[in-house]
């Protein structure tokens, strides 16, 4: 059974949201579906996360602005961009834009459905990932002041001397700091305690 993950369907043409809708439905998605952007754009407060169809060419905006629309929220929506007049140029300006893939009129259920498990398997992956923020960010909030300046010094890659003379104790304490930090925040290496707190600042591990 797919994953219980809601699958917006963004078409102008009545039928092929019907089509997608059944397809999807009999797939075990959780199937949503808009006339038009505009009217996704205004429910999109109010959504939590899920997978985005939607097609190029609709009269007030297009797929495309759509997904500079959402952009900051791209990971949130990961976004399959369906037209009946796809080229090379179209594929590049959709994937530049930040679309994980691009499906041709008329659609193949198998290539469709296939996408959007990719779709499915991207957000779940954004999911464990902020939980996993959530985590980091809530053991680094315990430790207390001291633990985060050492911890600053071991992330700036300086050394227990280094870190020791900055801030005014000896490296054999900044040593004992360094063991507390490791079980509290329940770091295996130095390189995963450095890493977690990247990752709870929102950077690049």
């Amino acid at each position: 059974m797919a994953e219980a993950v809601a699958i917006h369907v963004i078409d102008d043409d009545v039928i092929i949201r019907e089509l997608l809708s059944a397809l999807l439905s009999a797939a075990d998605y959780d199937v949503q579906t808009y006339e038009s952007p505009r009217s996704f754009l205004e429910r999109l407060p109010t959504l939590a996360s899920g997978c985005i169809l939607t097609d190029v060419r609709m009269p007030d905006m297009t797929g495309l602005q759509l997904l500079q629309h959402i952009r900051a929220r791209l990971k949130d929506f990961p976004t399959i961009v369906l037209t009946a007049h796809a080229d090379v140029p179209l594929a590049v300006e959709a994937l530049k834009s930040g679309a994980l893939d691009l499906i041709e009129k008329p659609i193949d259920s198998i290539a469709l459905l296939k996408a959007v498990r990719e779709a499915v398997q991207s957000l779940s992956r954004t999911v464990e990932e902020n939980q996993r923020k959530a985590q980091c960010a809530h053991r680094i909030s315990a430790l207390t002041a001291r633990e985060r300046d050492v911890l600053r010094g071991l992330v700036a890659g300086w050394s227990n001397k280094v870190i020791g003379r900055e801030l005014e104790i000896s490296p054999r304490t900044v040593e004992n700091y360094r063991a507390n930090l490791m079980v509290k925040m329940q770091a295996s290496s130095l390189s995963e305690l450095v890493q977690m707190t990247c990752l709870s600042e929102g950077q690049s591990s």
